[in-house]
């Protein structure tokens, strides 16, 4: 017995007179953007850190 073969084989060519019938659907879903009723979800350590760097930035410029 042999193994599978490492070469990938072609297509088989298809049978004469068959056409592929498609049917195109939607799965989409809308999503109302209302979801937060009371205050956003805090910030994650990068959005932190770039606060705070914005933040000592202001305070330097301040005190020349």
């Amino acid at each position: 017995m042999t193994g599978p073969s490492s070469t990938p084989r072609g297509e088989r060519p298809g049978t004469r007179g068959t056409r592929w019938e498609t049917v195109l659907t939607s799965t989409e879903v809308v999503v109302p953007d209302d979801t937060w009723d009371e205050e956003p979800p805090a910030p994650n350590r990068a959005a932190r850190r770039a606060i705070a760097r914005k933040q000592r930035g202001k305070r330097n410029s301040a005190q020349r």
